[in-house]
């Protein structure tokens, strides 16, 4: 804060008054217009403001300096906020040293608000510099040839190491996972050695601390051992983090580079995946160092996984760059992952890390190229931008550098005036000042002191309190009086209690004091309208001055008193009129050049001319330009009588003409000619004197004009008629005569004439001399060979049957039917694209398939593209090197001629959808014939057409083949010879090649499968045929490696195996997939040789457990031997869906007579076990009651008096789609009261796949009667449920409904009616989100990791009909948490995805999670216990616990046990289960205990019988996904059975779309029970007062009276409040005032039925101000994206995601101020990075970094 000198003030000021007379008072206006009350408001408004404190200032005191200077306040007098920048370090860079640097590296600034300072940074990378390297590797089992390959690459790493730097070290160090439960086996002999010579499994572990000895690194090395652990995601993360941080023990250098190498196979575990934070089982990761003397990392079991911002922090805050090396497997997490740090690299290893070393290389070139300059530790008020004219900007926000060189870089450094709404001065000082640390990736940097200026005026801190000279009424400060309160004017002279005589107001002539426009105090008017109105009786409005141009006195004044008071050098009533003559000097000094004079800055001219200009300056340029155009008319009609002025109009010319002999060429202004229209003559005159012709002017005109010679016209028709008629003397040689059309051909106008047409008319060919299933069939171009061609061409199978392919065609046009489909793609073919198991065969093979996928969706009812290869097509002319694709597509016979069209339509076009493809190739190969299209470039003569020739097994023994060269659709050939005929003769085939059976098993525990492959020889000789395996419920690369190849018998061989290489199931698979039937197929094809298909040539290879397999196929394999008979296996069997329920199935009749006929059917996935059989007496059947969109197996055999038959090859059919169900309860999330944000959950039967959402919403009556029409949008993206709606009427309430559409049509919909208008307008409440989602659960691979959850329901004592508050003395049993409650629950409906979805929304207090044990599983889970002060019961997240207490029966006989008191459920996956109970009271001795549960909806009774006593749970599978099942427990003593608990229990969890019974990969599972009430909604309505509402329980235990909700602090402190709330509507809400912010309040609901109390709903809130942070965007709203919608919809104020409000997976937005508390939290969540922090209350914000996930 200072007041400027004089000298530079003097200096000043004329340049102010400059500016502010060239420039508009935009920023006089912005100060004047605040209302600021003091000399400190005034200066923070805006960077210009100044203030006046001159005592006899009379203007207004806040505004411009310039403008304060002009109403005459003085220099001394203006206080103003001065900026003031410093550099206090600056050491030079020195080049000839080999480390960064960086210049200056401290400085000190301090800057008003926005205000900006620029200022230079250089900053030196040498050529080469020091680099420490760290090698971190994952020792999983699965890394042990990794290892290996590590070990023998020590010299080449050294290698490498050297070309980049002479100075570098080497280091390495291992790490696995947390040594604890899930993610370690806790067995004593797996802790000891996880696998067979391995290492006990830890977390992390230093190895070999940097080093320039490269035999000490190789010889540690090879001592170690691999280790292990459970799941499939590792603890990277808290290895990362302890090499950042443990500086010493690593052994980082501070001068040189860092770099960190992290290689591994798997995804990564992140912050929460530990533990829940808040439950306090692992606190949040401390980041700091925890390594012992021998390196090992101590705290695993104490501190979470870090989350992904701590690690790009702290890696950038130790100058370390990652380099990520991790397997194709693990791709696509890791590319995620690696754009978060600034500087980084990303490869793919191979298998076995062979080519660790080479991606190394790559890397460090890419890294050293690279510089990113971030500026951390920066206050929210400061915000710093580095640009760089010298070099390039990535991507990624780094300079692409050049090495050896100090670069040059811009630093903007501006101070921001408002953060969030809030002026910075007001906010905190750690938000205003600080030390900012501009930073390079591999140097110290930059640490600047910055600071914002936000100073009190030192006139404030000096005044004269109760002044004299404001009458004791006020005090003076800063140069006027501040009155005190009942005190006003000037010198505070007039108290405003009293009134005042209004006469000296009175203006003569009017009633009203002050004019009106002011209030009358102490005899003086006081204006009202800040400075509009002034004069004594307020009688000047300064807005109604003269104004020029629509602005108030031109700008170049202000209005006073009525009247323009002008600026000076202006003049005017509206001060339009500048008082200089400088507007008028023309070019020579003198004034409008002689011709005028100059009045109010303008030069009015003596004579007006077109060719004057603002000066009276005659312009003869313009003259020469437009004289002759101006003169012509005239001249025309003077001279020559003709023109548009000839008449009359000829009088009004100001000049005349003369006629003369000759014109002159010299001395001329300018010589002009003509033509005349009516005679088409020439004529010509010139123009003498200044060029400006009067009234006495002549202008000469030439007496004879130029006229043309005759017309000669009647020529051209003549000529036309000659051409005409010699045209059509050429086209009748051509047609007529051969030798004219020979010749015409020569002539360069006829040379398009060329032929094309087949080289053959007929190929003979032998089928068992045959070694491919396609003939290339040349066609030749003859004649010219200029330009391209393209011909169309068809073939047709079995022309020897006619009708054969059209009766084909029309006897199932719905049927199923694989089209092979080629194209050229717009790409050169490599030698890795004809190897499919490369990389780059598998990205492109991924990009086709993607994009053709997205193009063919439009055929009804095709599949996804399968078996897509690539190849070179040889003599394809100039495009023979382009790459080939070879695709297969399941489509409907019915489609052909809709794919053919969409097919041409795209390679015309060049592409499909993104994938570029070559114009003039494609072929379409449909069972019985094909199209396609071959194209000859220019200069191409010769092209060969790949004609399919559909060798079937049922073929003739000689068959026709067709092929038909169509048209030309581009080109100018003819076709020639169009069609070719091929015959393949079948001669006796020299063997029959097939499966010994159908049907083979194979016990999961082999490591290979052995298939027989048998040859009956007809004509020795050999014989080969081509296999081919194909996924089923089996995946390849996950149950079996898949296999494709030939086989060929030599003569007299008769015996082949196919073996098939299977993969061991891993235990995360076998604990979720349970014993899902796993079964793949095995395809015979293309016979050569001579050889023939036989029956069966498909075989279907189910891998299962040894005991169920003999069990299942025992019966198959005795029906596969002889003894049925002459019955063989029903041929060609064939379903079609015949609606959504209903499957038509039937077959050809085998040779024989059956009976009848058997079908069995079951839903793919599911075990053949539990198929349902069917029997039919005629060869088809009619399969009812089924799922809508699901696929289903089938197969049939024939049975007669000799028994069953063997069955028929498997067929799969998939049920239609039906509409779905309607979408699930809508939640509104409130921003205001005219915006909202809804969201809704997917519905609970989608009977298909979900395509779009339509909601509806619209204004409603006091009777919910709807007025006026309702407005639609359309979301069209169905994973995005979630809907932001602005613009809404306030006080007024809506109507909303929402409904699903699939491939059946629109469903039913959901309707909710909310007036926003009693919602509070402030968001309070936070949600907690977990920190990063990086594992997509939508990917359809292995699981990646397992989530598991329960309910809490309290216990309540026995008999008791109100629940009781659990105790701190409540423990855990075994590792978990039980419960009790009144009754037992003895209904439940099927558990259906919609209340499944509501238990996604997230819970912002989320309680233990641990896992049980279990004696079933491969994997022993330790027990955990609850610390000593836990305040509240909570309960594990894996389990629920049901049961229904009763006290000791004295009823019961001596002896007899007591029911058991606890009955404990535990999710292990999807469809297995562990029941748990606690041993009952009982006087004698227990003998064991009786399970049996059965399905709710009733069916098969299971009984699991236990004589162990001591054995209290056991593990139940095999149960079906959504389905209740309720459970019985009863104990056994010497005196029989006792009374038995009995509990009902559903796992939740997502199915495939298509089979409901079939679990999704991925997915999570959770517990629910159906009579507790629905997902609790909270709803901040003020900083103390929530809404919390919850739905009807689905299956309540009797009849509903109401429901009891208790309120509690979740960590203790004040005693539990109860409410009571009446009445059973399908949704309640309760109003809750009195709560504290920032504190955690835990809420319980649970209904009170006739039978007593039911179980309870949880959740836990928090009530707090979303504070600022690292990430501050959370508070800020989402923008909207407006869509185009189609027809009756809307494009109002649409939104699909959100760039600050984080997104859960299914599309649910979690808003500030709703949240759902379900009991069950979605952590695979792919659209959000959020960072979470942890507060010491124990809450949770959230924080979102600067960008998010894009999927």
């Amino acid at each position: 804060m200072a007041r400027p000198s004089p000298s530079r003030w003097s200096r000043l000021l004329l340049l102010a008054v400059a500016l502010g007379a060239s420039f508009p008072g935009e920023m006089a206006n912005h100060c004047k217009r605040a209302q600021v009350k003091s000399c400190t408001e005034c200066i923070r408004v805006d960077r210009e403001c100044a203030y006046c404190t001159d005592e006899m200032f009379k203007d207004r005191r806040c505004n411009t300096q310039a403008e304060l200077l002009a109403a005459g306040c003085r220099w001394e007098s203006l206080v103003v906020m001065e900026s003031s920048f410093e550099i206090t370090e600056d050491t030079q860079i020195n080049t000839n040293l080999q480390r960064s640097q960086v210049s200056p590296q401290g400085l000190r600034v301090r800057l008003r608000p926005g205000e900006e300072q620029h200022f230079e940074m250089k900053v030196f990378e040498p050529e080469k510099s020091p680099m420490d390297l760290y090698i971190l590797m994952d020792f999983s089992n699965s890394m042990s040839d990794d290892l290996d390959n590590l070990k023998q690459m020590g010299e080449r790493l050294a290698q490498v190491l050297k070309t980049l730097t002479d100075d570098y070290t080497i280091g390495f160090g291992k790490f696995v996972d947390k040594v604890s439960v899930p993610q370690t086996d806790m067995r004593p002999e797996k802790l000891k050695e996880p696998w067979p010579n391995s290492d006990p499994p830890f977390s992390f572990k230093n190895v070999i601390s940097l080093t320039n000895n490269l035999d000490e690194f190789r010889n540690k090395l090879l001592g170690e051992r691999i280790s292990g652990n459970l799941d499939a995601p590792e603890g990277g993360f808290d290895a990362i983090l302890q090499v950042a941080v443990c500086t010493r023990d690593i052994g980082w250098r501070p001068d040189s580079t860092h770099v960190l190498v992290f290689s591994t196979e798997s995804a990564f575990h992140y912050e929460a995946d530990g533990a829940n934070v808040l439950a306090g089982i692992l606190s949040r990761n401390d980041e700091a160092c925890h390594l012992d003397s021998s390196g090992t990392y101590t705290q695993y079991k104490t501190q979470d996984y870090p989350s992904v911002p701590t690690l790009v922090r702290l890696l950038g805050k130790h100058n370390i760059i990652p380099i990520f090396a991790v397997t194709n497997y693990s791709y696509s997490y890791y590319e995620k992952l690696h754009t978060y740090f600034p500087v980084s690299s990303l490869g793919v290893l191979q298998e076995d890390s062979s080519n660790i070393v080479d991606l190394l290389q790559e890397a460090f070139q890419l890294i050293r190229s690279n510089l990113d300059i971030r500026a951390l530790e920066s206050p929210r008020g400061l915000r710093t931008e580095v640009t760089s004219a010298m070099f390039q900007k990535t991507d990624t926000g780094s300079f692409h550098i050049k090495r050896g060189i100090p670069g040059t870089y811009q630093v903007q450094l501006r101070a921001m005036e408002a953060v969030d709404g809030t002026h910075v001065c007001q906010m905190g000082e750690e938000d205003r000042k600080g030390t900012i640390h501009l930073k390079p990736s591999f140097s110290d940097g930059l640490w600047m002191d910055a600071g914002i200026i936000c100073d009190v005026c030192p006139c404030e801190l000096q005044k004269e309190e109760l002044s004299a000279r404001c009458n004791y009424h006020g005090d003076f400060m800063c140069g006027h009086c501040v009155c005190s309160e009942g005190w006003s004017g000037k010198t505070c002279s007039c108290s405003t209690g009293s009134l005042s005589d209004i006469k000296p107001c009175l203006r003569e002539g009017e009633d009203k004091p002050c004019s009106g426009r002011g209030e009358c105090q102490c005899g003086h008017c006081i204006c009202y309208g800040e400075g509009r109105y002034e004069g004594p009786f307020c009688e000047y409005d300064n807005f109604q001055c003269p104004r020029a141009s629509g602005v108030l006195c031109n700008d170049r004044g202000r209005c006073s008193m009525g009247q323009c008071a002008c600026e000076p050098g202006w003049t005017g009533l509206s001060c339009d009129c500048p008082l200089s003559n400088a507007t008028c000097i023309d070019s020579s000094g003198g004034i409008c050049n002689g011709r005028g004079y100059c009045e109010c800055g303008r030069c009015h001219c003596n004579q007006q001319s077109l060719y004057t200009d603002t000066i009276c300056e005659i312009n003869y340029s313009a003259i020469r330009l437009g004289l002759c155009e101006d003169l012509r008319s005239c001249v025309q009609c003077q001279a020559w009588g003709t023109g548009e002025k000839k008449g009359r109009m000829c009088e009004e010319c100001s000049f005349k003409v003369k006629m003369v002999d000759e014109l002159k060429t010299e001395e001329v202004v300018e010589h002009c000619s003509f033509r005349d229209e009516e005679d088409d003559c020439t004529y010509s005159y010139t123009v003498e004197g200044d060029g400006a012709p009067g009234p006495n002017s002549t202008v000469l005109v030439h007496k004879k004009k130029d006229c043309p010679p005759r017309s000669f016209w009647w020529l051209i028709p003549l000529l036309l008629f000659l051409l005409l008629l010699l045209a059509l003397l050429l086209l009748l040689c051509w047609k007529y005569c051969a030798c004219c059309k020979a010749c015409l051909a020569l002539l360069p106008c006829c040379n398009q004439g060329h032929m094309v047409g087949f080289k053959e008319d007929h190929y003979m060919l032998r089928e068992n001399l045959m070694a491919s299933d396609h003939l290339d069939t040349p066609m030749l171009r003859s004649g010219n060979l200029k330009g391209r061609d393209m011909v169309r061409w068809k073939i047709t199978n079995n022309v020897q049957r006619p009708g054969f392919a059209s009766h084909a065609s029309s006897t199932n046009p719905t049927e199923l039917v694989p089209y092979g489909l080629s194209l050229r793609l717009a790409r050169l073919c490599t030698e890795n694209l004809l190897k499919p198991d490369t990389r780059e065969c598998n990205q492109l093979r991924q990009e086709v398939e993607e994009n053709l996928n997205e193009v063919y969706r439009q055929i009804t009812d095709s599949h996804k593209l399968q078996q897509t290869k690539f190849r070179q097509q040889p003599n394809a002319g100039k495009k023979q090197d382009h790459t080939i694709v070879d695709t297969v597509l399941m489509a409907p016979r019915s489609a052909k001629q809709a794919l053919l069209k969409l097919t041409e339509k795209h390679v015309e076009q060049g592409s499909f959808h993104e994938l570029k493809v070559a114009p003039g190739y494609y072929t379409i190969t449909a069972d019985q014939d094909a199209r396609g299209m071959v194209e000859f470039q220019e200069g191409v003569e010769l092209v060969d057409v790949r004609v399919p020739l559909f060798i079937r097994p049922e073929d003739d023994d000689e068959k026709q083949l067709l092929v038909e060269a169509i048209d030309v659709p581009m080109g100018t050939a003819t076709l020639g010879r169009r069609l070719v005929n091929i015959t393949i003769i079948k001669e006796q085939a020299s063997g029959v090649v097939s499966f010994e059976k159908a049907e083979y098993a194979v016990s999961g525990g082999d490591q290979v499968a052995r298939i027989p492959v048998v040859r009956r020889i007809l004509d020795n000789g050999k014989s080969q045929v081509s296999y081919r395996t194909q996924d089923n419920t089996a995946q390849g690369n996950r149950d079996y490696i898949p296999a494709e190849g030939d086989l060929l018998f030599q003569p007299g061989e008769t015996w082949k195996e196919l073996q098939v290489k299977l993969l061991e199931l891993q235990e995360m698979d076998s604990l979720l997939r349970g014993r899902q039937t796993r079964r793949f197929h095995i395809q015979l094809t293309n016979p050569k040789f001579g050889a023939r298909l036989g029956q069966p040539h498909s075989a279907t290879v189910t891998i299962g457990d040894p005991d169920e397999l003999d069990r299942n196929f025992t019966s198959q394999t005795l029906a596969s031997f002889p003894h049925h008979g002459d019955l063989g296996a029903p041929q060609n069997p064939n379903a079609k869906a015949a609606g959504s329920r209903k499957i038509h199935f039937n077959w050809l009749p085998p040779p024989g007579k059956p009976a009848g006929y058997r079908v069995k059917y079951w839903i793919q996935g599911d075990p053949e076990s539990e198929a349902h059989l069917l029997d039919s007496k005629v060869p088809s059947a009619e399969l009812t009651n089924l799922y809508p969109y699901c696929d289903y197996e089938m197969k049939v055999c024939a049975y007669g008096p000799q028994g069953e038959g063997p069955y028929s090859s498997l067929v799969s059919c998939r049920t239609h789609q039906e509409v779905p169900s309607e979408p699930g309860r809508l939640a509104f999330n409130v921003v205001s009261s005219t915006v909202t944000q809804l969201s809704w959950a997917e519905p609970a039967e989608t009977n298909g796949e979900i395509t779009a959402y339509e909601v509806c919403y619209g204004l409603v009556n006091e009777d919910n009667r709807p007025i006026g029409p309702m407005k639609k949008v359309l979301v069209d993206s169905p994973k995005k449920r979630t809907l932001l709606i602005e613009n809404l009427r306030e006080s007024q309430p809506y109507r909303y409904t929402v409904k699903a559409r699939n491939g059946a049509g629109w469903g039913p919909e959901r309707e909710a009616i909310i007036n926003l208008a009693t919602q509070p307008k402030r968001p309070m409440s936070i949600p907690i989100i977990p920190d990063i989602p990086i594992v997509d659960a939508q990917c359809g691979e292995d699981y990646e990791s397992f989530l598991m959850y329960s309910d809490d329901v309290l216990r309540s004592p026995a008999g008791s009909q109100r629940p009781s508050v659990s105790d701190d003395t409540e423990h855990l049993v075994n590792g978990r948490m039980d419960f009790a409650f009144p009754g037992s629950a003895n209904s439940l409906n099927r558990m259906t995805v919609a209340n499944a979805a509501y238990g996604t929304h997230l819970s912002p207090h989320l309680p233990h999670r641990v896992l049980s044990t279990s004696s079933t599983l491969t994997r022993d889970y330790h027990s955990l216990t609850r610390t000593e002060n836990s305040h509240s019961a909570t309960l594990p997240r894996d389990y629920s616990t049901l049961s229904s207490v009763s006290s000791h029966n004295p009823r019961l006989a001596a002896g007899v046990p007591n029911t058991p008191t606890r009955l404990v459920f535990s999710a292990l996956g999807p469809t297995s289960l562990k029941v748990s109970w606690q041993e009952p009271q009982c006087e004698q001795v227990l003998q064991g205990y009786s399970v049996e549960y059965q399905l709710l909806s009733g069916g098969e009774l299971y009984h699991l019988n236990i004589p162990n006593p001591s054995q209290t749970s056991v593990v139940v599978e095999d149960l079906l996904p959504n389905h209740s099942y309720v459970f019985r427990v009863r104990a056994q003593s010497a005196e029989g059975w006792g009374p038995e608990r009995e509990g009902v229990i559903t796992i939740e969890s997502q199915v495939h779309p298509q089979s409901p019974l079939c679990p999704l990969p991925g997915s999570t599972f959770t517990l629910s029970t159906p009579s507790a009430p629905g997902p609790l909604v909270f709803t901040a309505l003020s900083p103390d007062s929530l809404q919390l509402s919850w739905e009807r329980p689905r299956r309540p235990d009797g009849n509903i009276l109401g429901y009891l909700v208790t309120c509690e602090m979740a960590h203790g402190g004040e005693p539990a409040t109860t409410f009571l709330v009446d009445g059973d509507s399908p949704e309640s809400r309760l109003t809750v005032p009195g709560l504290s912010e920032n504190v955690p309040y835990k809420f319980k609901v649970q209904a009170k039925t006739t039978e007593g109390y039911g179980p309870e709903r949880e959740g836990i809130i928090t009530i707090e101000s979303q504070d600022g942070g690292p990430f501050p965007q959370l508070g800020s709203h989402a923008g909207l994206f407006q869509h185009s919608l189609p027809g009756e919809y809307s494009s109002i104020t649409t939104t699909h995601t959100s760039t600050t409000e984080p997104f859960l997976l299914d599309g649910l937005s979690l808003g500030t101020q709703r949240l759902e508390a379900g009991g069950s939290l979605t952590r695979h969540v792919t659209q959000e990075f959020v960072s979470r922090t942890l507060t010491t209350s124990g809450t949770l914000s959230t924080q979102v970094d600067q960008q998010f996930f894009q999927t």
